[in-house]
Formats: C-alpha cells, structure tokens, sequence
C-alpha cells in the first residue's frame, strides 16, 4: 500500500514534519535511513525516511518525493517480522514460497489496510 500527498510548506522538510508527528500523534516516529529500499540522495547517500509505528507489525514509512510532496508506504517496522512477512525481494521462488506467500497476503491484508488508514489520517491535517 502507498499514496503519495502534497502538503503544506512549512512542514517540507523530514524536521519540521518529525516535530509536526511528536505533538500531532501518538505513534511512535523516528528519523532512520531507509534500509526497505536502499534509496539514496543526490550525494550518493544512504536516504533517510520517517518512520510511523503503530505496532512491531504495523507502520509506515514517509519520504519526501520533491519537494512538497510526500510518499507513504506500508512496512513492517521490526526488521525480523520484515524479513519474514514482509514482501520478497528473490527473483525467483519456488511453489512452497509462492502459495505461503499468498496466504500470508489474504491473512494479513486486512489488519495492513486498517493500519495504513489510522497512520494515513495522521497526516490530514497538513495536506495542502
């Protein structure tokens, strides 16, 4: 799951947006490097994202596509759960990953949908 908003300028850099989410929510936010999909920056850098967490399973991550427009996609926070629910990133699977796969989709897609909604909401407020 991702959306992609505009929001207002004063929140366009991942500070001012951090703060916005310390007094604005009660999920816990941090400032990491983004380890889901090794993005860089313009200096060859590991990018950084913000992260939401609703719980070990639930979060989201929150980047900045250009400058007021901010990307949100659904992760599993906790590294462990991530490697292990979380989608893979192998070329090739063989059938038993395939249908474990799928059945991992269907169980927990609803949970994911609902949580993406709540941490998407946090963000109303300063959509421009």
């Amino acid at each position: 799951m991702e959306k992609t908003i505009k929001i207002k300028n004063e929140y366009n850099s991942l500070d001012a947006l951090h703060d916005y989410l310390k007094t604005a929510s009660t999920l816990e936010s941090n400032k990491e490097y983004d380890t889901w999909e090794h993005r860089t920056d313009e200096n060859g850098q590991t990018a950084q994202c913000l992260i939401l967490k609703k719980s070990s399973m639930h979060g989201m991550k929150v980047y900045f596509q250009n400058e007021n427009t901010l990307k949100m996609n659904y992760i599993i926070p906790n590294k462990m759960m991530n490697a292990y629910f979380g989608k893979s990133q192998k070329r090739y699977q063989n059938i038993l990953e395939i249908v474990t796969g799928k059945i991992k989709d269907v169980i927990l897609a609803p949970a994911q949908n609902k949580a993406f909604k709540e941490m998407e909401n946090v963000f109303s407020k300063i959509t421009a």
